[in-house]
């Protein structure tokens, strides 16, 4: 059996104990539990401690909680499912200017909207209920009441300084030490992007972006007049290194690199902090700058946060750009970046692009973010998160044909599925539709025609009976084109 550090939480020694027994065959799958109050007795523990083990082997699809009848063990069923291709990282990079992505997103836009889904596996937000939205309200009153004058007095440049005060304090669990004058509030993550690439680059210029890469950064790129440089990404690791370094070798002209390292959008990949270190060195090196887009990156399976590639920034190459909307607030619309060395040109570029944000939100979200209440938050969520993405990961695997390959990713809200060959993304997307599930076909997320057989899944909502059947339908829509 598996043994636990002396330092972990008793609950997570107790979780690893049955954790080894499960996986060696000792507790077979169907095997009743001890219950939660004999898991107290044996091991000396409160009921609560016993109950977060339980719930800890649950969110890890170890077990399942049947009704009046306790917990049993639930073997994995994708535990012969073979993990997503890796890419081949020797290839030479191949520049590709991105023309028509907007076409195609607003086909695709056009289409999901044209055909209302029952199941929505394309969001990129969790349900409604998920979010504090009670908490969020009352927030907003209070700032009010404190300041009846807010919504017609003019709001600050660079964001309200009780936000950027307590995203600073909060930047620290990162490893980063930034001062809120380093901080510049932002319609959302794409406006950060936005004004990042503004701010290093110029028309006709060439950025380094991952391949796969979220498809609304290729509007952004497409939008600035860009030439974006495809660089491998592996689904379990994140932006090759050996690949941009290669990509800096053979293209010189490179203006700037983006890289969400932590749950990718759409692979859910998250690099290793030795990568890390090394993507900003090299990074540093050839005196390229580095975007750095974090938009799930509070969404891991434990509440260890991750290191952002800024916590290895000493010299202000490293640009970072923040989203608030998918774990807190999606109708707030607030993200923020903190710009190094171009601190004071993103600052101006984003007056000269929309002014200054809102004032209710940043004070709302401020209050917020300052409270308990905000890590009580993203402890409920992120175990909401892993249960889905569980679910619907046994799911595929239950149901996708054969040949279908899938890495579960250690966070985030999305998992990247690879059918099988022969497959296609977009008739599956377009048969789907017609069946009301909407999906995310792989074609959005590159121009090079490497993900035609991919589909992003979100995880994002509860996994109802009507969501596993939507499973179901996808996995026979694709076996169908096999």
């Amino acid at each position: 059996m598996e043994v636990a550090a002396p330092a972990d939480p008793l609950y997570q020694r107790i979780a690893q104990h049955y954790r080894g027994a499960i996986r060696s065959g000792l507790m077979p799958a169907g095997e009743r539990m001890p219950s939660v109050r004999s898991l107290q007795r044996l091991h000396q523990v409160s009921l609560s401690t016993a109950l977060q083990a339980c719930r800890r082997l649950e969110d890890e699809g170890l077990l399942e909680a049947r009704p009046r009848s306790g917990y049993f063990v639930r073997v994995p069923r994708r535990g012969g499912m073979p993990p997503a291709s890796e890419p081949d990282f020797a290839r030479a990079p191949d520049p590709a200017q991105y023309v028509g992505i907007h076409d195609r997103v607003s086909a695709f836009v056009a289409r999901s909207e044209g055909c209302p889904a029952q199941v929505d596996f394309g969001a990129t937000y969790a349900a409604a209920e998920a979010y504090p939205g009670e908490a969020l309200k009352a927030a907003a009153i209070r700032a009010l009441r404190r300041q009846p004058d807010l919504l017609v007095r003019p709001a600050d440049a660079a964001g309200e300084l009780a936000l950027r005060t307590a995203i600073a304090r909060r930047a620290l669990d990162g490893g980063m030490q930034l001062s809120p004058d380093d901080i510049t509030i932002t319609h959302g993550c794409i406006e950060a992007l936005n004004v990042a690439l503004r701010a290093v680059a110029q028309p006709g210029d060439v950025v380094a972006v991952e391949s796969p890469t979220y498809y609304g950064l290729l509007q952004v790129l497409e939008s600035l007049g860009l030439r974006a440089l495809e660089i491998p990404c592996s689904p379990n690791t994140g932006l090759s290194i050996e690949a941009l370094a290669l990509a800096f070798d053979t293209q010189p002209g490179i203006k700037a690199v983006v890289t969400g390292p932590d749950h990718q959008n759409p692979l859910g990949s998250v690099m290793p902090d030795a990568d890390k270190a090394r993507l900003v060195a090299l990074c540093e090196q050839h005196q390229v700058p580095l975007i750095e887009d974090d938009t799930y990156g509070a969404l891991g399976n434990d509440d260890v946060p991750l290191r952002a590639l800024k916590a290895w920034d000493r010299s202000g190459n490293v640009i970072r750009c923040v989203s608030l909307r998918k774990t807190i607030a999606p109708g707030l619309r607030l993200g923020w970046v903190s710009g190094g060395r171009w601190h004071a040109r993103i600052r101006m570029l984003k007056y000269a692009q929309s002014r200054a944000n809102e004032a209710l939100p940043q004070l709302t979200m401020a209050e917020f973010m300052a409270s308990s209440a905000y890590e009580r938050h993203l402890a409920r969520l992120r175990r909401q998160v892993r249960q889905q993405r569980e679910r619907i990961a046994e799911g595929i695997a239950a149901w996708f044909p054969a040949g279908t390959r899938l890495s579960v990713p250690p966070g985030g809200m999305l998992l990247w599925v690879e059918l099988p060959p022969g497959a296609d993304a977009h008739a599956l997307f377009e048969a789907a539709l017609q069946q009301g599930i909407r999906t995310v076909p792989g074609t959005l997320f590159s121009n090079s025609h490497r993900y035609d057989r991919y589909v992003r899944i979100s995880c994002g909502h509860l996994v109802t009976r009507q969501a596993e059947q939507a499973l179901r339908t996808l996995g026979a829509l694709a076996a169908a084109q096999g």
